[in-house]
């Protein structure tokens, strides 16, 4: 075990008392409420949101949420990719309510399933998007929403602020119960991985309904006055860097499939204004990393983090990392490798004091469980860590498949196959670096039947995009499937696939 760390919640200020997450990210733009906190746009033009308005719509969708719901009740959030989804999140918070946000595409039985795991009070529903089949009031089209403003709900920092929906490696998904302080560990990544200060102009490439989007996209740039701008949704990533150009954009934030995009039209981007790029949700690769170094002079940093506590884990401006690693764990963070093994391999583990890290996972009755390993939780991430502390990722110690930038479980995946046969979900490595999701199936099947099931069954990013008949499948003596040899034959079922 590592030597004991600094005091709880090391930081080099502590979190306010009391505090609410929605005021602290709106309080940096009361200060200049004529400035743009958000633009969408797209190469036709861009819609403007100032400070002012955007306050304005928190409050008083806050002050006739008030009167919907309790304090402490769950707002199952199924909102599309509009502004009304961080307005609803902020509102809700600001009312002392529990947002929960939700993908957009899930399909009614995956939503249902996820809902059914909370005691959700309220719905808000934008049209068109599939509901839970539970018993909570849905108000539909909430933009509309508007009351008598609020101040907002104020209490302890420590208590619950929101929830999230992730999966672990049973296939079971998890609600992921996060503080208000959530919001103040994530100053830590400032110096640590981001770098963004009240002048930039913030672009994130994700559509808002993304929880990586509202937090570095949205949440960040807006805790310190800055401007967030978002791409209309059904933007065409071929012209991104007209967009990067046209609004002067500073920091740019996707995931490593949006930059292979960018370099493909071109491997010389001129974007003066740009300083840096952000990389999360899967492994970048070196070549890409370099590749995009050349074609722009500026640096794409990465990071790792989870949905349990968000980056902890990453390059910066004043920290790049050496060539093959992510980077280095931020100052302040309570993060430490475990266990380390042959060929210096160890787990990342995530000190239970640490401010950004979750209450816990909730339970049906909205009560959060942390499970703790002497005192840590254990990511399941594997990593080297260098003599100077960078960090290269090595892999997990589950099965969860990272594709797109999501983190799946493949059970989840498999679950729309009962009846196809025996099958396995796992990530399948391309040429390019990327990760896409693959379903191998022993013996004969019809993959149109089998794409109809996904269609109808797994939200678009669960959906397998190679399907690959195979004798049998991998298992180990004690006949457990062997997900991860899967992976590792992927070069020779590649090969009969085509």
């Amino acid at each position: 075990m590592p030597d004991p760390a600094p005091p709880k919640h090391a930081i080099s200020e502590p979190c306010p008392e009391p505090f609410n997450l929605a005021q602290y990210v709106l309080a940096a733009g009361r200060t200049q409420l004529d400035k743009i906190a958000l633009a969408i746009v797209d190469p036709g033009g861009s819609e403007r949101w100032s400070y002012d308005r955007l306050s304005q719509a928190v409050e008083r969708m806050a002050g006739a949420l008030s009167q919907c719901a309790d304090p402490g009740d769950f707002v199952l959030l199924r909102l599309a990719n509009t502004p009304g989804f961080p307005i609803a999140f902020l509102a809700s918070i600001w009312a002392g309510l529990v947002p929960v946000p939700t993908a957009a595409g899930l399909t009614k039985p995956e939503i249902t399933a996820l809902a059914s795991r909370l005691p959700i009070r309220l719905i808000l529903a934008d049209p068109g998007l599939s509901l839970p089949d539970v018993s909570a009031p849905v108000i539909p089209d909430p933009s509309a929403l508007s009351g008598a403003p609020i101040p907002p709900n104020l209490g302890s920092a420590d208590r619950l602020a929101y929830a999230v929906f992730t999966s672990g490696s049973s296939g079971d998904a998890k609600a992921v119960a996060h503080a208000h302080r959530a919001i103040w560990a994530r100053r830590m990544m400032r110096q640590g991985w981001d770098g963004i200060g009240p002048d930039d102009r913030v672009m994130h490439s994700g559509a808002f309904n993304w929880t990586y989007t509202l937090g570095t996209g949205l949440l960040d740039p807006w805790s310190v006055g800055a401007t967030a701008v978002i791409p209309r949704e059904g933007t065409d990533p071929q012209t991104l860097p007209l967009l990067l150009k046209r609004h002067d954009i500073t920091i740019f934030a996707s995931v490593p499939g949006i930059y292979r995009k960018i370099l493909k039209q071109s491997t010389a981007q001129i974007l003066p204004k740009l300083r840096h790029g952000l990389s999360a949700g899967e492994a970048l690769s070196v070549d890409l990393r370099e590749t995009w170094e050349a074609a722009t002079g500026t640096a794409i940093h990465e990071a790792l983090g989870m949905s349990e506590c968000s980056t902890y884990l990453s390059s910066a401006p004043g920290r790049p990392a050496p060539r093959g690693s992510t980077g280095y764990v931020q100052s302040g963070r309570a993060v430490a490798v475990l266990d380390l093994g042959p060929g210096g391999v160890g787990e990342l583990a995530i000190r239970e004091d640490e401010m950004g890290l979750m209450l816990g996972y909730l339970d049906e009755a909205g009560q959060p469980h942390l499970r703790l390993d002497d005192g840590w939780f254990r990511t399941g991430d594997l990593v080297r860590q260098a003599e100077d502390g960078a960090i290269a990722t090595a892999g997990r110690r589950d099965d969860l498949i990272t594709a797109g930038g999501f983190r799946i479980a493949p059970q989840e995946i498999e679950a729309a196959f009962e009846g196809l046969g025996s099958c396995a979900a796992f990530s399948a490595p391309l040429t390019s670096g990327a990760f896409v999701v693959a379903l191998a199936v022993e013996g004969a099947f019809s993959e149109d039947d089998a794409r109809a099931r996904a269609e109808a069954c797994l939200a678009a990013y669960k959906r397998p995009r190679i399907y690959i008949p195979c004798a049998a499948l991998p298992r180990n003596p004690n006949g457990k499937l062997n997900r991860r040899a899967l992976t590792e034959l992927w070069p020779e079922l590649s090969k009969a696939h085509k």
